[in-house]
């Protein structure tokens, strides 16, 4: 699977990219931080009432009246969550007592994420593998490692790296890999409104760069 490159755009050319990408970090500012939740979830209600005020929505109306603060706080408490470094994953790891030295999969993770360029849904599957280096770390902390960087602005691109990244850091293996296909409502709400394509992304390290060992990764991914 080959992931297309990214050319850089010109201001003016935004609108127009597939996918601009910066780096395997997610771009944040140096005071990201510095306000609580609720400073933020009251932050986001004001300008979201704006927003809405602007479209010319009445939000006197009872349907209406709740849903700049409910906006601020799915933004903040949970479709991007991912952005705060208290939601990281702690992952205990556990000695490799098996002695297991072939390739753990899991795949099919269902996760949601967000297109940064329009803040509209992408949502898809991440498959991940990799070889223990003498410890193993529990199942569900890979599913929550995947919905920790899902849980942010995203490119499908960088969502990938971050998550080959971390697994490599917290395993203390090279050999990762990682694998996703996904549904950009970028590409199937707007723009062009093609509702059938997928994007598949993928990271390999270590042995998975060895062609039979990559095959044997991806014919489990795709074993029913």
């Amino acid at each position: 699977m080959k992931i297309r490159p990214i050319q850089p755009a010109s201001e003016n050319e935004i609108d127009e990219v597939d996918h601009i990408a910066t780096s395997w970090n997610t771009p944040l500012r140096a005071d990201a931080f510095l306000l609580s939740d609720e400073e933020k979830i009251d932050k986001i209600e004001t300008h979201i009432r704006g927003i809405m005020e602007t479209l010319g929505l009445d939000l006197t109306d009872d349907s209406l009246s709740g849903t700049p603060k409910r906006v601020a706080k799915m933004y903040v408490k949970e479709v991007f969550s991912g952005l705060n470094p208290k939601s990281r994953p702690q992952a205990k790891l556990f000695d490799n007592k098996y002695n297991y030295d072939q390739m753990l999969v899991e795949k099919e993770i269902t996760f949601y994420s967000h297109c940064e360029h329009h803040l509209v849904p992408i949502y898809g599957r991440a498959h991940v593998a990799y070889f223990s280096s003498g410890k193993v770390i529990g199942l569900s902390k890979i599913n929550r490692i995947v919905q920790y960087y899902a849980k942010r602005p995203q490119v499908q691109e960088r969502l990938t790296v971050q998550i080959g990244k971390e697994l490599e850091t917290i395993l203390k293996t090279e050999s990762v890999g990682v694998v996703i296909d996904a549904n950009h409502m970028c590409v199937a709400m707007r723009g062009v409104g093609d509702t059938n394509s997928k994007t598949g992304t993928a990271y390999f390290s270590g042995k998975f760069k060895d062609e039979n060992v990559k095959r044997e990764f991806l014919n489990f991914i795709n074993t029913r």
